[in-house]
């Protein structure tokens, strides 16, 4: 290409922050599209689920979710008696927990309120005693300018003494080494959603610059491999300390952090962070 017409470097870096924003938007929806496989996929997960009963338990007060999703911590709560509003961006998993609220005893769909939309910008017009974030739902906020709107919006929704709570996943050395063109493959399963045996692995690419960890989950039906499709997720990889310090200069401090779901401080081989914040 003759230099005259080269692209100026600020139009290429323009393009390319597009195209980056683009792949993350997709990376914070296609996981959540099919609800069927979503529940499969992690109905064994239940430490998390434990600790929020807990926790609502003990704070007895209505309580704001984002990332609802299709209600695997919500719907529980319900059932247990608690008032549980839900916040969630993903249109086919807020119809999945629809679904599953209309077979549910009225007492049980009186206590959950729904509302789509972002959680970045998402005005209820209401406080709430406890507001959590659960499953990693804090790891789609990719910017700083990202996390600084969602807090901004949890301080609007956190009553006078209340208390945000949201667990993270503690970044892995080995996770983020990983080569890309590598896959991590697991035993065939049966689909939930295709109901096909599929041969299933993980991609990882991590760029330590945006700190955002690309992860490519490769489906292929064993018995039409060419019909593979590939779901994308990103994630924020955030530390530690990097945390505190975005919760502090943000107006909040936290006042207790736990380690795996368990009441017990974290250590060199804690895997994930579940922090507890209030409004200074």
């Amino acid at each position: 290409m003759p230099t005259s017409e080269r692209k100026p470097a600020s139009a290429i870096h323009r393009e390319r922050k597009t195209a980056s924003a683009i792949h993350r938007e997709r990376g914070s929806d296609a996981h959540y599209e099919d609800a069927t496989y979503y529940a499969s996929a992690y109905a064994a997960r239940t430490e998390d689920l434990d600790y929020y009963l807990g926790l609502a338990r003990t704070a007895d007060v209505p309580m704001l979710e984002y990332g609802c999703g299709n209600g695997r911590i919500a719907l529980p709560l319900a059932y247990a008696g608690h008032d549980v509003t839900g916040i969630d961006r993903s249109r086919p998993m807020l119809a999945d927990l629809r679904r599953q609220l209309r077979l549910a005893p009225k007492e049980v769909r009186a206590r959950v309120a729904l509302r789509h939309g972002d959680m970045r910008s998402a005005r209820l017009g209401r406080k709430f005693g406890l507001v959590v974030c659960t499953f990693n739902t804090f790891l789609h906020l990719y910017t700083r300018a990202d996390v600084e709107r969602f807090l901004a919006r949890v301080l609007c929704h956190l009553a006078p003494r209340g208390r945000f709570v949201f667990d993270v996943s503690v970044p892995s050395a080995e996770e983020l080494a990983r080569k890309p063109e590598r896959t991590f493959r697991v035993t065939p399963f049966r689909h939930a959603g295709t109901g096909e045996v599929v041969r299933y692995g993980e991609r990882f690419d991590y760029d330590p610059m945006t700190q955002v960890l690309d992860v490519a989950m490769v489906f292929e039906p064993r018995d039409a491999p060419r019909r593979r499709w590939v779901t994308p997720l990103c994630h924020r990889q955030f530390f530690p300390q990097e945390l505190e310090a975005l919760l502090h200069y943000n107006g909040l401090s936290v006042v207790d952090l736990h380690a795996d779901f368990e009441a017990k401080p974290p250590a060199r081989d804690t895997t994930t962070l579940i922090y507890h914040a209030k409004a200074r």
